[in-house]
């Protein structure tokens, strides 16, 4: 059972969330698209490192994931009750926007790594505690949490071949 139903509430929470996640998407927007055309382009990348054009559409869909999961945990506990793992997703957001800064803004892919790690480990934890509300919520950050390990294998490998 829910803990919020009022339908309004409902809908503003859900857009609440979208625009947290998104204004996250934003902040590492602004640190990565200046970065490609100059520096990204200019290093050595492996074989299989995916088409720029990609990234833009699946971030698009895990951030979108992403806001669901979270409007599920809150629409299922309340912010009281969810601060635990509505914590975790915040950290995890932060820490994401934050990999996009030190990979893109400071073009520092070995600081970048380390924080990737620390990334995995709380979007895992993010996973662990949405999990135990409401086993969807955790469900939809899978992928991400996906993406974000191929994103580190990725990162170690640029860094890698450019140290």
């Amino acid at each position: 059972m829910d803990f919020i139903r009022d339908k309004r509430q409902l809908w503003l929470g859900l857009a609440a969330f979208l625009l947290i996640c998104f204004t996250a998407a934003g902040i590492g927007s602004y640190a990565t698209f200046p970065a490609i055309p100059g520096w990204y382009a200019t290093i050595n990348k492996p074989t299989w490192n995916p088409p720029s054009w990609l990234f833009g559409p699946v971030w698009t869909v895990l951030y979108t994931m992403m806001a669901a999961a979270a409007w599920m945990v809150w629409r299922r506990l309340g912010v009281q009750a969810a601060a635990t793992p509505l914590f975790f997703f915040a950290v995890q957001l932060m820490l994401n926007t934050l990999w996009s800064v030190f990979f893109f803004g400071l073009h520092n892919p070995g600081l970048a790594f380390i924080e990737i790690i620390l990334l995995w480990l709380s979007i895992a934890a993010t996973i662990y505690f949405f999990w135990k509300v409401r086993p969807l919520a955790g469900a939809l950050l899978i992928p991400y949490l996906a993406w974000v390990s191929f994103a580190a294998f990725l990162n170690f490998t640029i860094w890698r071949l450019n140290s």
